[in-house]
């Protein structure tokens, strides 16, 4: 007799069959915080095409090759995330530590907190659909206001703020009842299609004295036609957020499986750009799985302008940090595997308002460790520049690039490496 060796189901693998035992033993879907677990098509799998003999690279720290974009110093900024998904000391932290480097910061839903102004000299304020903590004073005290149509961990969703985060201070900010789980609006109440963003970007440019750029940001599902309209409403800045971009809490059937990965996205979206012969006129701010100075330097190279870190910033604060280790096991969890950014227990006090967790976060120590890694992400993309002989990031372009697999580099529109091919391109 011939025994069928074990073998897990493809379909219903051990962790599967958890999860439907879970959602049958509770009937709640599951929130968690964090980005998604899958693997997908990333930078990972772009590589960089250095100089050599056909091209000439520069040289060393002696051939400059300069960094700066609209406003900042630097193309790297810090994504929206909100008081209240943060604590006061995490923004601190992260407004000293992007200060110290002439980058910017963004309020993220709930309104402004007078720490994240007082740390930011380059603040970003975001108008989402819930208006949570909308104040005109406070827009008209940032540099740039940002309206948040969608989110990659959650494009056509709202975010979600658990009661056990909804502080009295939080509570008062967003106009809410303290204690009580809020969940934001998926998207404007004032709109009916995307004329009206038209409108909006007007009555925002006139509230402000038509003296703050308007950015718009858009979650990463149909982003060929979603950036030609922010661009068509009058936007000066469309940031565009892929699959892998992170959330403070929201179901996690979200973060899964809604949404593409930024390397479509971002291909797609320059594309639409070059299409109305927008590209580099109206600039492009990507973010979602940011997380060295290679993906900064691989994703200017398919077109962006900008990019912009959350889950990357967080972990550079000392998110999922091997310290407090009892915390983590006693929220059923351990350092490195941690998505319980929605409970208010974070146990390397950034994702919490509870004061004696909170107090664990040392904001010049946060900061400090904010400007370095902001710092290294700037030197690596310059070093993969100029090793490809460039005297700016920007001069990077998609013929400096080949990708490692056959998906990525159908997604990314760049060739397969050792090939000229591009899978659904060149005639087949």
């Amino acid at each position: 007799m011939v025994s069928t060796p074990r073998r897990h189901s493809a379909a219903f693998s051990p962790d599967v069959i958890v999860e439907i035992e879970r959602a049958a033993d509770e009937g709640l879907y599951r929130i968690r915080g964090f980005g998604t677990l899958r693997p997908l098509p990333s930078f990972d799998d772009l590589v960089l095409l250095g100089a050599s003999m056909s091209r000439y690279p520069l040289e060393g720290y002696r051939e400059r090759c300069a960094t700066d974009v609209t406003l900042l110093k630097i193309p790297i900024t810090i994504a929206g995330m909100s008081f209240g998904a943060l604590g006061a000391n995490a923004k601190r932290a992260l407004g000293r530590g992007a200060s110290a480097v002439g980058t910017s910061t963004t309020t993220g839903d709930g309104g402004m907190s007078e720490e994240e102004r007082a740390e930011s000299d380059i603040l970003v304020y975001q108008v989402l659909p819930s208006r949570y903590g909308f104040d005109p004073a406070h827009l008209r005290a940032c540099e740039a206001i940002e309206i948040v149509v969608g989110q990659g961990a959650k494009p056509g969703g709202g975010g979600m703020l658990l009661g056990q985060k909804i502080t009295e201070r939080v509570a008062e900010m967003r106009t809410l009842p303290a204690g009580i789980d809020q969940r934001s609006a998926c998207r404007h109440p004032d709109w009916t299609g995307p004329d009206d963003l038209t409108i909006k970007i007007t009555e925002l440019r006139e509230a402000t004295d038509w003296e703050k750029p308007v950015f718009v940001k858009i979650g990463s599902a149909r982003p060929r036609y979603d950036v030609q309209l922010a661009v068509k409403a009058g936007a000066d800045v469309v940031v565009l957020d892929g699959m892998q971009g992170g959330t403070g809490a929201t179901q996690e059937v979200f973060i899964e499986h809604a949404g593409i990965p930024t390397l479509p996205a971002l291909r797609q979206a320059v594309e639409a750009l070059e299409e109305l012969g927008m590209h580099r006129e109206v600039q492009l701010v990507i973010s979602g799985g940011i997380r060295s100075g290679a993906d900064v330097a691989k994703a200017l190279a398919m077109g962006a302008d900008a990019v912009s870190i959350g889950t990357a910033a967080l972990v550079a604060l000392g998110c999922n940090r091997a310290v407090h280790i009892e915390d983590y096991a006693a929220l059923g969890t351990e350092p490195g595997a941690c998505h319980h950014c929605h409970t208010g227990r974070c146990p390397v006090g950034i994702t919490t308002h509870d004061p004696a967790l909170e107090s664990r976060l040392d904001v010049a120590e946060g900061a400090r460790r904010v400007r370095n890694f902001l710092t290294v992400l700037t030197m690596e993309a310059q070093t993969l520049a100029r090793a490809c002989g460039k005297s700016h990031l920007h001069n990077l372009e998609p013929e400096d690039l080949a990708a490692l697999t056959v998906e990525a580099a159908a997604m990314a529109g760049v060739p397969l490496a050792g090939t000229d091919w591009i899978p659904g391109r060149n005639g087949y």
